[in-house]
């Protein structure tokens, strides 16, 4: 039986198999040691709002979305109980069930005091990349695929996971079955691919931002497998260049035309493509290949697969939650969704297949959309706000002699430690003194490392969260507490706020362990992987302080649990 064309409506597909998967007279127990289920999917999608799923449930068709709301357990109340809600920390919690005061990455990127510079969440220069095209510029010439590619390592520093200070539902299914379980992440950025995939991943892919080349890194291999490099080869990128993006009446939302970029160079894959869901078509075609080429679903133990899919953050930051573009891209990845689900009944069986989905963080409403209705709301020149603050220190510490105390990642503040030496001052009192400005000069209020450091917070709902936003890495740092709706960019929106519209994303699973149902219990991201290591028969990883979701679980596997947060009955 081949899998359907494009042509043939992978929905329709999709039920048949749906339909033969959830009729089987037996169900195996659930044990990654042999194999069952033989594949686990975990759909993280990036910037994608709990909400969105029912805004637009009534537009989704069966076999995308639908087979979480429709045939999946379905959690309408999980948030992250934490401030900093960015991707790297998302994707961080998510697969090590812990926040960063567990898995320590509070941010995409800190300073960095030994190299004196702003360094990213998965920055390891003692790896390489390996993929990167030998001629960048040839890419984006659409006819002919004539660039050539790089499976050798490249001369540009690497990643790796080694920031993490917890590990993730791989690893502990990679130790679980003495390495014959098989782990992959796949995602347009690096730390949505690494931070998933942890330390023992068998390989982890992200894209070259200019040419849309999939590459890793030497932590996980010396050159691309012969598979992912005839993908480069194919030039597969080529195809989603000068395009029209379209909606269903269709408007042209989006060309994807050759232009120059913000720097005045030729704008990449990433810059150009990214806000489309032509990127999320071509990872997913990515990740077809990997299952396909890596026989995963075939092995004797459970394998894990995490497709985190970037789009929908790329382009939420230049539009918000609330325009007519970003619901055309949720019903664009709703039919890429179900083509690739249905990919995955015919190559492994959805019968053998568990699927969850959540997201690394929310967004807030356009702060000019917001104060349309009234809601008091800004767009901040954070440039602006940094050299404010840096100002107030120089009169403080160095009257008549500037220097630059701070880089400020809105809403947090990265110290300069070597700075304040200067001046003689000691950690406490820089960072209070950070935090003062930081007051002075908008924000609401502060924590600071140190402060966090010795759990001196208030006892209530945000001090909990900015608690659990601790984490030891980088430099001196202070985490400001912004207004609603009160973001860093003069255009557009952001996310990085402990308020609700940042933490509620969505929960959801579906398999044949799991009970179909909207359960409003509370929930958070923690859970997921508490809950597939308990039905996996593995540990749950070693810093999670998740909750197995024993109310969501089907009658043979279900137990009372004995967690404070206790279940409800579902609401169907």
């Amino acid at each position: 039986m081949s899998f359907p064309p494009r042509s043939i409506a992978p929905r329709a597909f999709l039920a048949v198999i749906l339909a033969a998967s959830l009729i089987l007279p037996t169900i195996a127990p659930a044990s990654a040691y042999n194999a069952h289920p033989k594949l686990v999917v975990v759909i993280i999608i990036d910037q994608f709002r709990a909400d969105y799923l029912e805004r637009y449930r009534d537009q989704f068709p069966e076999g995308g979305f639908r087979l979480f709301l429709d045939h999946g357990a379905n959690f309408t109340d999980c948030n992250y109980d934490y401030a900093n809600t960015r991707t790297a920390p998302g994707h961080a919690t998510l697969f090590t069930g812990a926040y960063s005061n567990g898995h320590g990455i509070a941010a995409n990127e800190w300073w960095d005091p030994k190299k004196k510079k702003m360094v990213t969440s998965v920055e390891d220069d003692a790896t390489k990349l390996v993929g990167l095209p030998t001629d960048q510029k040839v890419l984006v010439e659409t006819p002919a695929p004539v660039t050539v590619y790089s499976d050798k390592t490249n001369d540009k520093g690497g990643a790796s996971p080694h920031n993490l200070l917890a590990d993730t539902l791989g690893d502990e299914l990679k130790l679980a079955t003495r390495g014959k379980s098989r782990v992959f992440a796949v995602s347009l950025k690096d730390r949505a691919a690494i931070l998933p995939g942890g330390f023992a991943a068998d390989a982890t892919y992200w894209i070259d931002p200019k040419t849309g080349a999939w590459i890793t890194s030497t932590y996980y291999r010396p050159d691309l497998p012969r598979w992912a490099h005839d993908f480069n080869a194919g030039n597969r990128a080529a195809k989603y260049w000068d395009h029209d993006w379209k909606n269903d009446n269709g408007d042209v939302l989006r060309s994807t035309a050759h232009r120059k970029g913000r720097d005045g160079s030729e704008a990449g894959f990433y810059e150009v493509i990214g806000s489309t869901p032509f990127a999320n078509e071509y990872e997913l075609e990515f990740a077809k290949e990997l299952v396909l080429y890596e026989n995963l679903g075939t092995g004797p133990a459970t394998d894990l697969l995490v497709v985190s899919l970037s789009p929908n953050d790329i382009l939420g930051h230049q539009v918000g939650p609330d325009s007519s573009e970003m619901a055309a891209m949720a019903l664009a990845l709703d039919r890429e969704l179900a083509e690739f689900f249905g990919f995955l009944g015919h190559q492994v069986g959805l019968a053998n297949t568990w699927i969850a989905l959540s997201a690394d963080h929310g967004v807030s409403a356009l702060p000019d959309a917001a104060k349309k209705l009234r809601i008091p709301a800004a767009n901040l020149d954070a440039k602006k706000l940094e050299a404010q603050i840096n100002a107030a220190l120089t009169a403080k510490f160095s009257p008549g002699h500037a220097a630059s105390y701070i880089k400020l990642d809105y809403p947090l503040a990265w110290l300069d430690e070597d700075a304040f030496a200067a001046a003689r001052v000691k950690e406490h009192d820089a960072e209070t003194a950070v935090g003062e400005a930081m007051k002075h000069a908008g924000l609401r209020d502060y924590f600071t490392k140190s402060q966090l450091a010795e759990g001196e917070v208030p006892d209530t709902a945000l001090g909990k969260k900015f608690l659990h936003s601790y984490s030891p890495e980088g430099s001196w740092y202070v985490m400001g507490v912004p207004d609603p709706y009160t973001v860093g960019p003069t255009k557009g929106t952001d996310h990085a706020s402990p308020y609700t519209y940042d933490t509620h994303v969505p929960l959801a699973f579906f398999g044949l362990p799991f009970r179909a149902g909207t359960y409003r219990t509370h929930a958070e991201p923690v859970d997921l992987a508490a809950t597939l290591a308990s039905l996996l028969g593995i540990n749950a990883p070693t810093h999670s302080v998740g909750r197995v979701l024993t109310e969501a679980l089907a009658p043979a596997t279900h137990a009372e649990s004995s967690e404070v947060r206790e279940p409800a009955p579902p609401v169907r």
